[in-house]
């Protein structure tokens, strides 16, 4: 065989053997293209239909978007008890929205889509005048009520014994955006202290701890906090005390942690003094003939409607603690809620007519006939109801 036919020979092999590949691939390719799942096809643009379409107004028309926060802190607790008691179905529903917290909260509430109110701090809007410099910022976010107090709680290793002592140590702030990052950071400023400043989630930092990679963390809430409180400390970890000094009183106030707030921490009678900052509720200043603005209206006037069933079980205990008529400090107050503390305080001022008692027993005994007990009841709450319109 010459060296002409060998080669054909080979030739002819390779064009099978290719042939043959090509086949296998086609084979393989229509096997997987059958067994694939189809590629997803989007929905068509909701809402379909003009029921769907007056349901998607109704749903929306009145629906408030409130910036809470991290879910082991105390913001989005409170924006949950906002949202169970002024729930009122299609004429008003908000919705607490788990967010990175204080600061957080606020950019949420300048840029994001969807959010009308948030809950801060009242010392973060500083942040926005002087380093982010939101231009107009005090006419854009204002506030309608003062809530509770977040007391600062530094958590330390045995070995630390002050504040002093955690100079040039690693300490963890929090997450990026939460009240710790930043009222932390205005103590240990303040005070001059230089760390080294972590920023993770606090429950993953307390494990940090445990292995001595970091010193103390900072967690700002309002005691008790469940982070401390559901804790099994181990031995020698403490909160580091906080002196209220003059560097302090623009915002915060003296505070305390006890064996009231943290029994596994704290000793009986050995509270540790630090110090707290008002928590805000506040809102984004949206022009009066806005559709924004009409449900925030809507939402601070069903507030103040129903601000006494939160002083109760089973919402947060720091509603009972909460002056709506309280002022915060280098903020401005949401007008619609002003003008409703004013017409408050002028119904305070104008003669209540009484109401006879004896008219009152007359009234009881028909609400409840034969039921001496029951009528008792009823007249001693109008008389206590009779107090309370007094004052």
């Amino acid at each position: 065989m010459n060296w002409w036919v060998k080669w054909s020979v080979c030739l002819a092999i390779s064009q099978l053997g290719s042939l043959a590949t090509q086949a296998q691939a086609q084979q393989v390719a229509q096997v997987t293209k059958q067994s694939a799942p189809r590629q997803a096809q989007p929905f068509p643009t909701k809402p379909t239909t003009a029921d769907e379409t007056t349901r998607e107004a109704r749903i929306n028309n009145w629906t408030i978007g409130l910036a809470g926060g991290l879910l082991e802190g105390s913001f989005v607790r409170y924006a949950a008890d906002l949202a169970k008691v002024l729930d009122d179905g299609d004429n008003l529903r908000v919705l607490p929205i788990v967010s990175y917290g204080a600061v957080g909260n606020v950019t949420d509430l300048v840029y994001l889509k969807g959010v009308d109110l948030a809950i801060t701090y009242a010392d973060v809007l500083d942040n926005f005048r002087t380093v982010d410099k939101i231009p107009n910022i005090d006419q854009r976010v204002q506030y309608v009520i003062p809530l509770f107090q977040g007391e600062v709680h530094i958590y330390a290793r045995p070995e630390i014994k002050t504040l002093q002592d955690l100079s040039g140590k690693k300490v963890n702030f929090n997450t990026v955006g939460s009240a710790a990052n930043y009222t932390g950071r205005i103590v240990f400023d303040r005070l001059g202290i230089a760390v080294e400043r972590l920023f993770m989630n606090n429950a993953l930092a307390l494990e940090g701890m445990e292995k001595g990679e970091i010193a103390a963390l900072i967690h700002v809430v309002a005691k008790p906090n469940d982070l401390f409180k559901q804790l099994k400390p181990s031995p020698g970890f403490h909160f580091l005390p906080v002196d209220f000094t003059d560097v302090f009183k623009d915002y915060y106030v003296p505070a305390e942690l006890s064996s009231a707030d943290y029994p596994l921490i704290v000793a009986k009678g050995e509270p540790v003094q630090t110090i707290s900052v008002p928590a805000v509720l506040a809102v984004y200043n949206w022009r009066p003939d806005s559709d924004r603005y009409r449900r925030c209206l809507r939402f601070v006037e069903y507030l103040f409607e129903r601000f006494d069933q939160l002083r109760s079980p089973p919402y947060q205990p720091g509603w009972k603690e909460t002056n709506l008529a309280g002022s915060i400090p280098g903020w401005k107050r949401f007008a619609a809620a002003q003008t409703l503390l004013d017409k408050a305080a002028e119904r305070a001022k104008s003669p209540r007519p009484g109401i006879d008692p004896q008219f009152a027993r007359g009234q009881v005994t028909k609400a409840a006939p034969g039921n001496v007990a029951e009528q008792e009841r009823l007249f001693q709450q109008f008389l206590e109801w009779s107090k309370q319109q007094k004052h």
